[in-house]
């Protein structure tokens, strides 16, 4: 888990420019400037180099009164735009990650990959998809449907469980020591405690499997009707494992040997086509 950074607004240029907007406003006498919602803003924007704030700090960061700051706190959390951890801290919530998706969708990375999906879906007659873990669950950034029909059909914005699915267990599985160590701990806040230890198992499977066959594979665990298969896709621009694919038929279409012999290869020629972004 990433920890708290020293409380400056000077390691928080959107909060610097938010903070400056609002001060503009009171000495201008705008009227038309919703200073209420500005301030909610702000208290959001605080959110941008840290994970986890304490009401402290949010108060500090933003230089809100603590009353006003127990309001938004309140109204956002409300709204689903923020969420209180198991330490009583704060962190942006399910709200704020959905409202997000149109614009991770437009991301350079996943804008290259969108014509590529296309043509993958089209060529191979599978579904395919591009996901990130968010929160503990796999956030869809670009979906490009099978001309099969899929009992599942999920969009930009849609989330999975990481550990039952193909995308969420090759994510898990392809990503850093610190990385999966970060999912671990969300699905441990999110989950009841059996339903956290069968992922962890299932995670801790799936890593082992990836590592010896370079895929994972979800043959009705997640939907019954669905044969799945995921790789991960290594970004170079941050050198990290930041996304996962996943391409997926109707069992009923498919031998998961055959599957697999048929479309690893290739799922595994678009990873690193999206990822290096050529």
């Amino acid at each position: 888990m990433t920890k708290n950074l020293p409380i400056t607004t000077a390691a928080a240029p959107l909060l610097e420019q938010m903070n400056a907007a609002l001060t503009h406003s009171k000495a201008a006498d705008d009227r038309q400037f919703v200073t209420a919602l500005g301030r909610g803003l702000t208290l959001l924007a605080a959110f941008e180099h840290h994970e986890h704030l304490s009401h402290q700090q949010l108060c500090q960061l933003t230089a809100l009164p603590k009353a006003t700051v127990t309001r938004l706190i309140y109204t956002l959390s409300t709204l689903g735009f923020l969420r209180t951890t198991a330490q009583g801290q704060y962190q942006l919530g399910s709200s704020a990650v959905r409202l997000s998706a149109q614009a991770w969708s437009r991301h350079d990375v996943v804008a290259f990959a969108e014509p590529l999906l296309r043509q993958f879906a089209t060529q191979n007659e599978v579904s395919v998809n591009l996901a990130t873990e968010i929160e503990g669950e796999m956030r869809y950034l670009a979906c490009c449907r099978s001309p099969a029909r899929l009992s599942v059909n999920l969009q930009i914005g849609s989330a999975v469980p990481v550990a039952r699915t193909a995308i969420g267990r090759a994510f898990y599985a392809a990503s850093s020591l610190t990385r999966q160590t970060v999912i671990m701990a969300n699905l441990q806040t999110c989950l009841p405690d059996a339903e956290f230890q069968q992922a962890q198992t299932a995670l801790i499977d799936a890593s082992t499997y990836y590592e010896i066959h370079g895929y994972t594979l979800s043959d009705g665990e997640f939907s019954t009707d669905i044969l799945a298969v995921a790789v991960g896709v290594f970004d170079v621009t941050t050198g990290h494992y930041a996304y996962s694919l996943n391409a997926s038929v109707p069992r009923s279409n498919w031998q998961a040997k055959e599957y697999v012999a048929m479309i690893v290869p290739k799922l595994q020629a678009l990873a690193e086509r999206v990822g290096r972004g050529t």
